[in-house]
């Protein structure tokens, strides 16, 4: 229950929220449509594009495949294995990649498989005459199969967690083996997580746009994000950036109505409440089976987040962070990060009370019931226009006004803030929606509202959930490369920009010392987002 001025507040909040949301993008794609059609729909259907277009499916579909492929089966050991020595921070440690700035990632690939790296080396000593380059597609691949590997991992691994004590006493009466086990019992389990996994692996990697420009290796290997990149950026090609813009989105609506497709996952079977314990896997085989799958996984997620601490460390830290440069991108990421974070809070809030006002009326029509939806849908826009699309669309748009550079942190924040939408409001709607069911009817019983309900009823609660949604919005602002790659210059630099500028100008040794403080920064903020949640978990409970 919500008050009638706190419920007309709300719903006008959203509104306006949602409509600068609306308009913002709009205007992006206004301007790409209304720039020289002709001469966009000749370069619409050149070979180029349709190049670019079958290796950007080709390297995503790879690449899915792959992640989906390899996760499973370390999911299915880690799963098996519980007992296994460091299980717990192995599990932690396949979430280290999901925070990781991706340029920070890349040159920790880089250090293992770049042509001076530890495969390389390897080879040469094993007596291989060609060295292993990791730029091109198969960069790529191992490249999104370091990031999205341990996604997988982590939905399958808590989808097999889910599966009731019941079963697994069931197979072991019935003499279940590994796959009899399989297949009546994990797959199952498993199979209906697998479209969404690989849809959203899949939509990860055809929107990739830091890896391929690192590690593409030229137009053979180019993804249509990066081609957009460099059609504005290097070449000032307006109708082939506005073609491959339009490209890009025709093609996110297509995946994204595919996905809206997909069949929702079965509730939980009910069980008896016991504690799960499995029967399976005790056998020497399948202990080493199940070791070295584990060991395999470690190795490929750890090796290069160790390789980008050793090098960060190896670098001359001190000059790096009394230079100059550091502290003016430094300032420069911060102030876009804290505008783009708390942009986001605040559109999200806004939105989220929006949607609890409508659903608190006692009767709503078509109207209300359409624009509560309307809203529900309003985080994943940026889903449909990417980033540099976005980019695009405002450097056509403000070019005519001069310099664009200096409209430059205002765009970064806010197409920031629209890539961090989506992770926000995962995070805020199930807690206000929680604390709404247990507190609405007694704050409308006081006429509590305005400041008052703020400070008195729903900060204490609260502030855990928008301070995680903070912390991490931060981070993803923080380590962004893409919006920044159209805009930055010699006066606007962000962290990202300063490592990729170091390592165009082949001071490999800064960049790995930026890139190494980078990545502490956001892996900081991301723990302290979820270290926060659990302090007031654990008060609460």
């Amino acid at each position: 229950m919500i008050q009638s001025r706190d419920s007309r507040r709300f719903i006008y909040s959203g509104a306006v929220a949602f409509a600068a949301v609306l308009l913002f993008m709009g205007l992006a794609v206004a301007a790409l449509l209304s720039f020289d059609a002709g001469a966009s729909s000749a370069a619409f259907f050149d070979p180029y594009t349709l190049r670019i277009l079958r290796f950007t499916l080709l390297q995503a579909s790879l690449s899915t495949l792959i992640s989906i492929g390899l996760g499973l089966p370390v999911a299915l050991a880690l799963a098996r294995q519980r007992d296994f020595p460091g299980r717990i921070w192995i599990i932690r440690l396949m979430a280290v990649p999901m925070g990781l700035p991706v340029i920070v990632g890349a040159l920790g690939l880089i250090a293992i498989w770049g042509r001076q790296g530890v495969f390389n080396a390897a080879l040469l000593a094993l007596g291989a005459d060609q060295p292993f380059s990791i730029y091109g597609l198969s960069g790529i691949l191992i490249a999104h199969v370091f990031f999205n590997l341990p996604l997988a991992v982590r939905f399958f691994l808590a989808g097999l967690e889910r599966v009731p004590d019941e079963y697994w006493r069931v197979g072991a009466s019935l003499g279940f083996g590994p796959v009899s086990t399989f297949r009546f019992i994990e797959w199952p389990a498993v199979a209906k997580l697998v479209p969404g996994v690989a849809g959203l692996i899949f939509m990860l990697c055809v929107t990739s746009f830091t890896l391929v420009l690192l590690l593409g290796g030229g137009p053979s290997a180019t993804t249509i994000e990066v081609a957009i990149y460099q059609a504005l950026r290097f070449d000032f090609d307006p109708p082939r950036a506005i073609a491959l813009s339009l490209l890009q989105i025709g093609m996110t609506g297509i995946l994204l109505a595919l996905l809206a497709l997909l069949p929702s996952t079965d509730a939980e079977p009910s069980t008896q409440g016991r504690g799960v314990r499995r029967f399976d896997g005790s056998s020497i085989p399948s202990r080493l089976w199940d070791g070295v799958i584990i060991c395999l996984a470690l190795l490929l997620v750890g090796l290069p987040l160790v390789a980008v601490a050793s090098s960060g460390l190896s670098a001359d830290l001190p000059r790096l962070l009394t230079a100059g440069s550091f502290w003016r991108a430094f300032g420069t990421s911060m102030m876009v990060a804290v505008l783009s974070a708390s942009l986001a809070l605040v559109v999200s809030v806004a939105i989220i009370r929006a949607r609890q006002a409508v659903a608190a009326r006692r009767y709503t029509g078509w109207l209300l019931n359409a624009f509560s939806t309307v809203l529900g849908s309003g985080s994943s826009l940026v889903l449909l226009v990417p980033p540099v699309v976005l980019g695009s669309g405002w450097f056509l748009l403000l070019r005519p006004f001069g310099d664009v550079a200096v409209f430059a942190p205002a765009l970064v924040a806010f197409i920031n803030m629209l890539m961090a939408l989506p992770f926000v409001m995962r995070v805020l709607e199930p807690a206000f929606s929680t604390h709404q069911a247990r507190t609405g009817r007694l704050i409308a019983s006081l006429g509590i509202s305005g400041f008052s309900r703020l400070r008195l009823i729903d900060w204490p609660v609260l502030w855990a959930p928008i301070t995680m949604a903070f912390s991490f919005a931060m981070a993803l602002s923080l380590g962004d490369l893409g919006a920044v790659a159209l805009f930055g210059s010699e006066n606007f630099v962000t962290l990202p920009w300063l490592v990729y500028s170091n390592m165009g100008s082949y001071r490999t040794n800064d960049a790995a010392g930026y890139a190494f403080i980078l990545g502490v920064i956001c892996l900081v903020l991301a723990a302290g987002g979820v270290s926060r949640q659990a302090i007031t978990a654990k008060a609460t409970a």
